[in-house]
């Protein structure tokens, strides 16, 4: 039984403990000055290939994948473990200090994009790829792309932290996001059960948005064992469709993306 008692007003403990305990803080904006790297590309994306970094690098290639150039982009590497979201630099592109955070240079004027669904969607919408034109089948895209914008805070935040970053084991919240996991999965299983893709028949922006976070825990590639110990296999639709994602030349080339250095 925890002896925690919650005090009347919240003060900050410092350092929760754990990998990351140290590094956030209850207030925004930067903590010291940086001047980040520009290539000679039409996008800037800094990021780093968590769950959420790829979905971006997914998108650019995929749109290198059919050939359109005005698409390149430089990838630089955010050493978020090393604080480098809190620079005065990644904060004006994103003051939310969370990666993916793009710059677009293409045209008169530099345009900010951040939120990894946000970037996805502008890139759709300024290239027209990925994202249907007819507005029931758009709209179903979206549904889906903001279901996962939704959603992946219980798995990543809830299950991800408390099975493999918490300093402590915590039975009542592994427990807690585990059955809210376990839901999602099931939930997507039953979904792709009779269509090809998330939001029908053709691949979208929905599916490089939930591949990210839920095929890659389908694969066990995520946080060690965390597929073991969620059964992931049971979900044979999603095992299917993650495969097939996962075969896409733009997918692998993606998760193999040589990052600048900042």
């Amino acid at each position: 039984m925890s002896q925690y008692k919650v005090p009347e007003i919240w003060e900050n403990p410092a350092n929760l403990g754990g990998p990351w305990g140290g590094l956030n803080q209850p207030t925004a904006g930067s903590r010291f000055e940086q001047t980040l790297p520009k290539g000679d590309k039409p996008f800037q994306l800094y990021s780093l290939s968590t769950p959420n970094g790829i979905k971006a690098l997914i998108m650019f290639e995929e749109l290198r994948e059919l050939g359109i150039t005005e698409a390149d982009y430089d990838a630089f590497r955010i050493k978020i473990g090393d604080g480098d979201q809190f620079g005065s630099d990644f904060v004006s592109i994103n003051p939310n200090s969370k990666i993916p955070a793009l710059l677009d240079l293409s045209g008169d004027k530099p345009v900010r994009v951040f939120e990894s669904a946000n970037i996805l969607l502008y890139l759709a919408e300024k290239f027209e790829q990925f994202l249907p034109k007819d507005p029931a089948d758009r709209n179903e895209v979206l549904n889906w792309v903001f279901w996962q914008a939704g959603a992946a805070p219980f798995l990543g935040g809830g299950f991800g932290h408390f099975f493999h970053y918490a300093p402590e084991k915590i039975e009542y919240a592994i427990n807690r996001f585990a059955m809210e996991a376990k839901r999602q999965l099931d939930l997507l299983d039953q979904e792709l059960a009779n269509k090809p893709y998330i939001a029908g028949d053709s691949y979208s922006i929905a599916d490089m948005a939930i591949w990210s976070w839920y095929g890659r825990l389908a694969q066990d590639k995520i946080w060690d064992k965390a597929g073991h110990f969620l059964n992931v296999k049971e979900y044979q639709n999603l095992q299917a469709w993650t495969e097939k994602i996962a075969q896409r030349p733009a997918v692998k080339r993606a998760l193999e993306v040589s990052y600048q250095e900042i």
